[in-house]
Protein backbone atom coordinates (compact mmCIF):
# COMPACT_ATOMS: atom_id res chain seq x y z
CA UNK A 1 0.00 0.00 0.00
CA UNK A 2 1.90 3.29 -1.54
CA UNK A 3 0.52 6.22 1.03
CA UNK A 4 2.27 9.77 0.54
CA UNK A 5 3.41 11.44 3.80
CA UNK A 6 -0.17 13.29 5.49
CA UNK A 7 2.04 16.01 6.44
CA UNK A 8 4.21 17.27 3.80
CA UNK A 9 4.37 16.83 0.45
CA UNK A 10 6.63 13.58 0.23
CA UNK A 11 5.15 11.06 -1.78
CA UNK A 12 8.25 8.71 -0.75
CA UNK A 13 6.93 5.06 0.03
CA UNK A 14 7.59 4.42 3.66
CA UNK A 15 5.67 3.32 6.73
CA UNK A 16 6.01 6.42 8.69
CA UNK A 17 3.48 7.67 6.75
CA UNK A 18 0.90 5.60 7.43
CA UNK A 19 1.71 5.89 11.32
CA UNK A 20 1.40 10.01 11.28
CA UNK A 21 -2.04 9.32 9.26
CA UNK A 22 -2.87 7.22 12.45
CA UNK A 23 -1.31 9.56 14.72
CA UNK A 24 -3.45 12.60 12.72
CA UNK A 25 -6.93 10.47 12.69
CA UNK A 26 -6.29 10.14 16.89
CA UNK A 27 -6.19 6.40 16.24
CA UNK A 28 -3.43 5.05 18.68
CA UNK A 29 -4.46 1.53 18.51
CA UNK A 30 -3.76 1.71 14.82
CA UNK A 31 -0.55 3.29 14.98
CA UNK A 32 0.25 0.67 17.79
CA UNK A 33 -0.75 -2.04 15.70
CA UNK A 34 1.49 -0.37 12.73
CA UNK A 35 4.36 -0.54 14.94
CA UNK A 36 4.66 3.24 16.68
CA UNK A 37 6.99 1.99 19.37
CA UNK A 38 9.13 1.11 16.91
CA UNK A 39 9.03 3.70 14.52
CA UNK A 40 11.48 5.55 12.97
CA UNK A 41 11.19 8.61 10.64
CA UNK A 42 10.92 9.13 6.93
CA UNK A 43 14.76 10.70 5.55
CA UNK A 44 12.46 12.45 2.84
CA UNK A 45 9.52 13.78 4.97
CA UNK A 46 10.22 17.23 6.38
CA UNK A 47 11.84 17.88 9.68
CA UNK A 48 8.43 18.21 11.48
CA UNK A 49 7.10 15.12 10.34
CA UNK A 50 10.03 13.45 11.41
CA UNK A 51 9.78 14.99 15.02
CA UNK A 52 5.85 14.51 14.99
CA UNK A 53 6.57 10.53 15.07
CA UNK A 54 9.48 11.18 17.34
CA UNK A 55 7.19 12.99 19.50
CA UNK A 56 4.61 10.76 19.43
CA UNK A 57 6.76 7.16 19.93
CA UNK A 58 8.41 8.83 22.88
CA UNK A 59 5.70 9.43 24.83
CA UNK A 60 3.89 6.49 24.29
CA UNK A 61 7.43 5.00 25.03
CA UNK A 62 7.24 6.72 28.53
CA UNK A 63 3.65 6.12 29.41
CA UNK A 64 3.88 2.46 29.01
CA UNK A 65 7.23 2.36 31.59
CA UNK A 66 5.11 4.64 33.78
CA UNK A 67 2.54 2.18 33.55
CA UNK A 68 5.12 -0.66 34.34
CA UNK A 69 6.07 1.47 37.61
CA UNK A 70 2.83 1.91 38.73
CA UNK A 71 2.82 -1.51 39.02
CA UNK A 72 5.86 -2.36 40.60
CA UNK A 73 4.90 -0.21 42.87
CA UNK A 74 2.00 -1.16 43.76
CA UNK A 75 2.77 -4.94 44.00
CA UNK A 76 6.06 -3.05 46.60
CA UNK A 77 3.45 -1.80 48.72
CA UNK A 78 1.12 -4.86 48.97
CA UNK A 79 4.33 -7.23 50.10
CA UNK A 80 5.37 -4.09 52.20
CA UNK A 81 1.68 -4.19 53.99
CA UNK A 82 1.65 -7.89 53.97
CA UNK A 83 4.76 -7.88 55.67
CA UNK A 84 4.12 -5.30 58.43
CA UNK A 85 0.57 -7.31 58.67
CA UNK A 86 2.48 -10.66 59.74
CA UNK A 87 4.71 -8.80 62.17
CA UNK A 88 2.34 -7.38 63.58
CA UNK A 89 0.32 -10.39 64.82
CA UNK A 90 1.22 -11.61 67.90
CA UNK A 91 3.47 -14.60 68.35
CA UNK A 92 1.72 -17.96 69.73
CA UNK A 93 3.02 -18.16 73.40
CA UNK A 94 3.92 -21.15 74.86
CA UNK A 95 0.74 -21.46 77.08
CA UNK A 96 -1.33 -20.99 74.17
CA UNK A 97 0.13 -24.23 72.62
CA UNK A 98 -1.08 -27.50 73.98
CA UNK A 99 0.54 -28.54 76.88
CA UNK A 100 2.66 -31.46 76.07
CA UNK A 101 2.98 -34.25 79.36
CA UNK A 102 5.73 -33.75 81.42
CA UNK A 103 6.86 -37.27 81.09
CA UNK A 104 6.53 -39.88 78.30
CA UNK A 105 3.79 -42.68 79.56
CA UNK A 106 6.46 -45.11 80.22
CA UNK A 107 8.60 -42.78 82.29
CA UNK A 108 4.94 -41.95 84.41
CA UNK A 109 4.41 -45.89 84.63
CA UNK A 110 7.91 -46.09 85.93
CA UNK A 111 7.49 -43.53 88.39
CA UNK A 112 4.06 -44.62 89.61
CA UNK A 113 5.29 -48.25 90.27
CA UNK A 114 8.32 -46.68 92.31
CA UNK A 115 5.92 -44.49 94.33
CA UNK A 116 3.87 -47.77 94.80
CA UNK A 117 6.55 -49.59 96.48
CA UNK A 118 7.78 -46.89 98.61
CA UNK A 119 4.15 -46.65 100.47
CA UNK A 120 4.12 -50.39 100.67
CA UNK A 121 7.41 -50.32 102.49
CA UNK A 122 6.20 -47.86 105.03
CA UNK A 123 3.25 -49.01 105.44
Amino acid sequence: MHTSCPTCSCALEHPAHALLAALREDDLDAALRLGLLDAAPCPSCAAACGAQLTKARDARRFALAARERHRARAVRLARISAERDAARRPAISPSAQQAAPALPSAAADALARALAKAKARHA
